[in-house]
């Protein structure tokens, strides 16, 4: 993967400030840690997944809710978590763990004018959606990795908002009355973009480099490398989406930014049939993923 929007030792500075900042809530549970590093080992079984999850009462809770939503889908009710790891396989239990450690860092944030964290939540889930349909096309062995890329490629705003909370309402203005884009006037007030903020914080979890790759270059996928570039424009191509639908906060990519370039559809595998028809699934399967996953 080739360098990002920022690369000099100031940008590093202000990412690793702003996670200073925010304290516990850049940091991710003990538990989910352990489980992200089982399942990057290649020798790992769902044996030992079990092990370390059946300590966590409320995780294992979520991940039997979320296995028993219509979100997956399977026949008859799983209930007990080896069962659940065995049907699902050890990543998505994974990313369902991430996906839970995750929602905390929407929660308990007030708004501000013109930005919401729970709309903010809404377009990450609708995000995720997206990128699961696609990848229902194109590559179902990785459809939960392509669902939780989206769910957390815009983890660098809710850090922005929280370490620069002085600056956030003129971040605001710049976008909504001057029509500057989301990822400049952020780069001109606070020094880097969501994009640089949102991948210093995968980086800090040692989250897989897929993940840090969407979350840190979706908004310009050409620069990520050949092996983790379909997830990235996956989730470039589901962000345009869920903006331009309206899908809960959708400053970040303006009408016009958002162009289906013959590169992208190429790379994502998909004809404007396909991306019309994912737009009329959207709602549908939202509002599943929200059942599931719940709201913020």
């Amino acid at each position: 993967m080739t360098n990002g929007p920022t690369t000099t030792l100031d940008g590093q500075q202000i990412v690793s400030k702003a996670l200073g900042k925010i304290g516990d809530i850049a940091t991710l549970p003990e538990v989910t840690l352990r489980i992200i590093k089982v399942v990057e080992d290649p020798k790992s079984t769902a044996r030992d997944l079990h092990a370390i999850i059946k300590y966590d009462p409320p995780l294992s809770a979520k991940i039997l809710k979320v296995v028993n939503s219509a979100f997956y889908g399977l026949p008859g009710q799983i209930a007990s978590v080896d069962r659940a790891i065995v049907l699902l396989g050890l990543r998505a239990v994974k990313n369902i763990a991430i996906a839970t450690s995750v929602t905390r860092l929407f929660k308990g944030v007030r708004p501000v004018p013109g930005f919401d964290p729970k709309e903010l939540w809404r377009h990450c889930m609708a995000v995720g959606v997206v990128c699961r349909l696609i990848f229902q096309k194109k590559d179902k062995s990785r459809m939960e990795e392509a669902f939780l890329a989206g769910l957390i490629h815009d983890l660098g705003i809710i850090v922005a908002f929280q370490a620069f909370a002085d600056r956030f309402g003129d971040l605001m203005d710049r976008v909504s009355k001057e029509g500057m884009s989301w990822c400049q006037a952020e780069t001109d007030i606070f020094g880097v973009d969501h994009q640089t903020l949102g991948m210093g914080l995968a980086t800090k979890w040692k989250f897989p480099m897929a993940l840090r790759a969407a979350v840190g270059y979706h908004h310009n996928p050409d620069r990520v490398s050949e092996d983790n570039r379909l997830i990235a424009y996956a989730v470039h191509l589901a962000d345009m989406i869920a903006c331009v639908d309206k899908k809960g906060f959708s400053m970040t990519v303006r009408d016009e930014e958002a162009v289906l370039t013959p590169q992208l559809m190429e790379i994502v595998g998909l004809s404007d049939a396909d991306v019309t028809n994912l737009r009329a699934d959207l709602d549908d399967a939202l509002a599943t993923a929200e059942g599931s996953l719940g709201g913020n």
